[in-house]
């Protein structure tokens, strides 16, 4: 009947995970920066490289390198900052994770939660399986684990570095198990 109202315990577009979405906005967006100290240290090293070549050239020459170094720190961080984690709403109003080019639909997603940084090691050392897809930035300390139900799919789960996973697992209407 579809005039009853649904009983809490009834699964509806608002608690089903796997149920459509309407389309809009993507509802998470997190460019993975490295941390703003990298940057001095960064500049520091190029500094004290060009200041050691600097000693062996006179004149205009010996600030040569200060001019040809300056940029490498900059492109070398801003190249280590180039990943992304979205989470996009489909045209078929499906959510799904992207990670750079990777995507995932929300479909395949039987499990997830969010992994702290104190078991980040466990979950990157003996206990990781081969097959999964892993995204991972060491300056980055909070994971997701997004554990995989498709057979089709030798993968068996997807573990990426974000700083708020548990913001990542609710835009794409997961709830996080632990």
């Amino acid at each position: 009947m579809p005039d009853q109202p649904h009983s809490p315990t009834t699964e509806t577009a608002d608690t089903d995970p796997r149920a459509p979405r309407a389309p809009g906005p993507s509802p998470y967006s997190e460019r993975l920066w490295v941390p703003l100290w990298w940057w001095p240290v960064g500049f520091t090293i190029a500094g004290l490289l060009a200041a050691e070549i600097h000693m062996g050239a006179p004149g205009l020459r010996a600030w040569l390198p200060y001019l040809l170094l300056t940029p490498v720190p900059v492109w070398i961080l801003l190249w280590m900052s180039r990943h992304r984690l979205d989470v996009t709403v489909a045209d078929d109003g499906t959510a799904e994770l992207r990670v750079d080019r990777a995507h995932l639909p929300v479909s395949f997603v039987a499990r997830a939660v969010a992994v702290a940084p104190t078991a980040k090691s466990a979950a990157l050392g003996r206990q990781l399986d081969p097959a999964a897809y892993v995204q991972h930035h060491a300056w980055i300390g909070p994971m997701a684990l997004l554990v995989l139900d498709d057979p089709d799919d030798p993968t068996p789960y997807w573990l990426v570095s974000t700083r708020r996973p548990d913001r990542v697992l609710a835009a794409l209407g997961l709830p996080s198990a632990g």
